[in-house]
């Protein structure tokens, strides 16, 4: 029986939420696009603020400004009062957030914001408060009701508050074109980065960890060079350097099949001719859809002249978390 309230319980406060957001798609109009134009002819940053639970939904809408090519930070009302003011320049848009438009901290602020000159948008659930009636752009936050049981917890107005927040930062990524490049240089640690920013070079196998053997060279040593450099693979070269094949270990065993000379031969006739290769400044992502399409698990990096400069491995793939 407590299951079964449990989830009547949560159906009814997602069911609360959606509505509200139902609502709110009925409300965007010609203000949603005054606030881009304010922000997107802004030559500063775009200051966000808000007590309580919407100043928490006012630090995740700053931070995805910041991720999407807007510049943003976040100033605390209180903090701002005591000194944190002098971060809000001439310049910026200062976005305040209250579901009363009443907040006392964000009241007081309001002159002091106009007399630096900053723009003003809110985000607000009162269209008649203080702070909408301040503002240069007031975006209409109202819900019905809360999905608080008490209707007193600030819940479905903070869900209408972080939608709005989510679609203004993406309405000025589209307006800016930023692209998958862009948002992957502000997040060089995180999956995508890792994909759109890491080359090959940068992770690809070297030196003595790069077995490079001559043609002419036995299989015996070349194993014991690969042996060595603990690879999977060695790279073959001429005389002069230019990549002629690639010998590894299924190239051994194809051998192996039909004689047990092998280890005598020169490494010319038993390796692969002509291997696929990957440029030391092309994407390591890009290598990785290479092996896994040719289904094979080394690629010599070569320069533009065919010269091995390098050896990338799947391994090494799965080590720098491009898998």
């Amino acid at each position: 029986m407590v299951f079964r309230r449990g989830v009547k319980i949560a159906r009814q406060v997602i069911r609360i939420e959606r509505d509200a957001l139902s609502d709110l798609l009925l409300r965007i109009d010609a203000r949603f696009e005054r606030a881009c134009e304010l922000i997107l002819k802004s030559k500063g940053r775009v200051v966000v603020t808000g007590m309580g639970k919407p100043g928490f939904i006012a630090q995740k809408v700053s931070a995805t400004l910041s991720s999407t090519g807007t510049p943003s930070l976040f100033l605390h009302p209180a903090e701002a009062l005591h000194g944190d003011l002098g971060r809000v320049m001439k310049e910026d848009v200062v976005i305040a957030f209250s579901n009363s438009g009443q907040t006392e901290e964000l009241v007081k602020l309001l002159p002091l914001i106009r007399r630096i000159g900053a723009r003003l948008i809110s985000f607000t659930g009162n269209p008649k408060s203080i702070l909408a009636k301040s503002s240069d752009v007031a975006l209409d936050t109202r819900v019905k009701k809360e999905a608080c049981p008490l209707n007193l917890a600030p819940t479905a107005s903070t869900t209408v508050m972080l939608a709005l927040g989510d679609a203004l930062a993406l309405e000025l990524l589209e307006r800016k074109g930023f692209k998958a490049e862009d948002f992957a240089f502000y997040h060089p640690a995180g999956n995508l980065g890792r994909k759109l920013t890491l080359k090959v070079s940068d992770i690809m196998r070297r030196g003595r960890d790069n077995p490079i053997v001559p043609e002419t060279m036995r299989v015996r040593e070349v194993l014991l060079r690969i042996t060595r450099a603990r690879a999977g693979s060695a790279t073959v070269v001429d005389k002069k350097g230019h990549l002629k094949g690639i010998f590894t270990d299924g190239d051994l065993r194809r051998h192996l099949k039909d004689e047990t000379r092998i280890l005598g031969r020169p490494v010319s006739e038993v390796m692969t001719r002509g291997p696929v290769t990957a440029a030391a400044g092309g994407l390591a992502a890009q290598a990785l859809q290479l092996l896994r399409a040719r289904k094979i698990d080394e690629l010599p990096v070569v320069d533009a002249r065919r010269r091995p400069v390098g050896l990338l491995d799947v391994q090494d793939l799965l080590k720098a978390g491009i898998v």
